[in-house]
């Protein structure tokens, strides 16, 4: 008995500094893999096109993988990375709000109602024309239905919400949908700056904008030179501190509050999400089927406002830094876009190219018709402003957007910022990794494909007409 004891904690003793000296290393690795992107990144002057350096260190990762050509890395530490999507995303989500003053409702439905509009147009479009694509290629390709909804995950979305729906999509028949929905955010994230690019370019041959005293590579200058995310997230001293200790304890205690309060807005999601799986095993049905392929992250969203709501009402706001809440939702996209790019499957990839260019093709032309045919009659009269930076971010990301409005209103005196942020508060918890991005394979895989597209139709049209009718009022 003594001998057996002896011998299974010697096999517990290994297992555990095996898998501590995995864990160091791939945490090494990562970071190792985005300070090297992000130093040839900055080299090749990336954020001059608006594309994150985390995405060449996820190339490079690539390259060091099992199945790279410099095969470096061991397996565990890919099956390590593949794990932190969903974490770091409920990060990302858990300070979206924190640092940031939550907007007073009043009177904010009439400026905003064109830009929601639009936005909804945007996101339920990408759903309807995926949805018809699929149709198309499912007799002659075979693909799941479920690749209806890579169009708005991915471009919607971005990278981290096509990272930590691909489980959901493998389950309900989407084989390697995480590697599929990465791969279409990468081809949003390029197509967001080139065709955008192009757009603003030919907007203001076209007189289109309203602001445009400023040429156009005078304006991309300008983005690069203030788009480097530790000058605009890292609070700076004007001067050195004479004690150096103070200050360092003081740095230390900041990002000790901060990262406990970003913690609660976990904790809050996290209890959220355990007390509607213990309803929803006493409802069953539909309801069950949804709340268990629920992800944390949008409830930790609803815990990142609840805990700036508190914070607000009890005059203790000078406890959050919204540098330090920035930075740390930087880095974890950061850390997720390289993990998850590293972790694609090429395979895979190279065997579904076909259905993905269709789908990809789709999604940019649906977005380029709404920015281009719609913006124009629902938004107000700097419309092509306030669609150039939705267009960038329904198919690439925020910062694409940003990057696009920088190049078409340099100066920021169009309306288009404003309103796009209180719109992104209002339909961040919605779509782009909210609600409806969850719902929506669900619904595909319960209720049908026709009639999922066919919902989506119903719903483009109604906030067409929305908007329409909002812009004569």
């Amino acid at each position: 008995m003594i001998n057996e004891l002896e011998l299974d904690f010697s096999l517990l003793t290994g297992w555990m500094q095996t898998s501590l000296a995995t864990l160091l290393l791939a945490t090494g690795a990562l970071l190792l893999l985005l300070l090297l992107g992000v130093s040839v990144g900055q080299a090749l002057g990336m954020r001059r096109w608006g594309l994150p350096e985390a995405l060449l260190a996820g190339a490079f990762g690539l390259l060091i993988a099992p199945a790279g050509l410099l095969p470096l890395l061991p397996q565990a530490v890919i099956d390590l990375w593949s794990d932190l999507p969903l974490p770091l995303l409920t990060l990302v989500f858990a300070t979206l709000l924190l640092g940031k003053p939550l907007p007073r409702l009043t009177g904010l439905w009439r400026p905003l109602s064109g830009q929601l509009s639009l936005a909804l147009t945007l996101a339920f479009g990408q759903f309807l024309v995926g949805g018809l694509a699929v149709m198309v290629m499912q007799p002659a390709l075979g693909v799941s239905p479920v690749m209806a909804c890579l169009i708005e995950v991915a471009f919607e979305g971005g990278h981290g919400s096509a990272a930590a729906m691909g489980p959901t999509y493998e389950r309900l028949g989407l084989e390697g949908g995480e590697a599929l929905g990465l791969a279409m955010a990468t081809v949003g994230l390029l197509a967001s700056t080139l065709v955008g690019g192009l757009v603003v370019v030919l907007a203001r041959s076209s007189g289109w904008l309203k602001f445009a005293d400023v040429m156009v590579h005078e304006a991309v200058e300008e983005v690069v030179r203030t788009a480097d995310p530790l000058d605009n997230l890292v609070p700076r001293p004007l001067e050195a501190p004479t004690v150096a200790t103070p200050a360092l304890v003081r740095t230390v205690a900041d990002w000790a509050v901060n990262l406990g309060l970003a913690g609660l807005a976990v904790l809050f999601g996290w209890v959220a999400l355990q007390g509607l799986r213990w309803i929803a095993d006493g409802v069953g049905g539909g309801f069950a089927l949804v709340i268990d392929a629920l992800p944390v992250f949008p409830l930790a969203l609803v815990g990142s406002l609840l805990v700036r709501l508190v914070l607000e009402r009890s005059n203790q706001v000078q406890w959050v830094s919204a540098p330090i809440q920035g930075l740390t939702a930087t880095l974890s996209a950061d850390l997720l876009i390289t993990g998850a790019t590293a972790c694609l499957n090429l395979s895979l990839l190279a065997h579904d190219w076909l259905p993905l260019t269709v789908l990809a093709g789709a999604g940019l032309i649906w977005n380029l018709l709404v920015v281009l045919l719609l913006a124009p009659r629902i938004l107000p009269f700097d419309w092509f402003e306030r669609g150039i930076i939705e267009f960038g971010q329904a198919t690439g990301v925020a910062a694409s957007g940003l990057l696009l409005l920088r190049m078409a209103d340099p100066d920021d005196r169009s309306t288009a910022l404003q309103a796009f942020s209180m719109k992104q508060m209002l339909l961040q918890p919605v779509l782009a990794g909210g609600v409806v991005t969850v719902v929506a394979p669900l619904a595909i895989s319960g209720l049908g494909l026709p009639v999922w597209t066919g919902l989506c139709l119903v719903l483009v049209l109604v906030w067409i007409s929305v908007g329409l009718l909002l812009a004569r009022i």
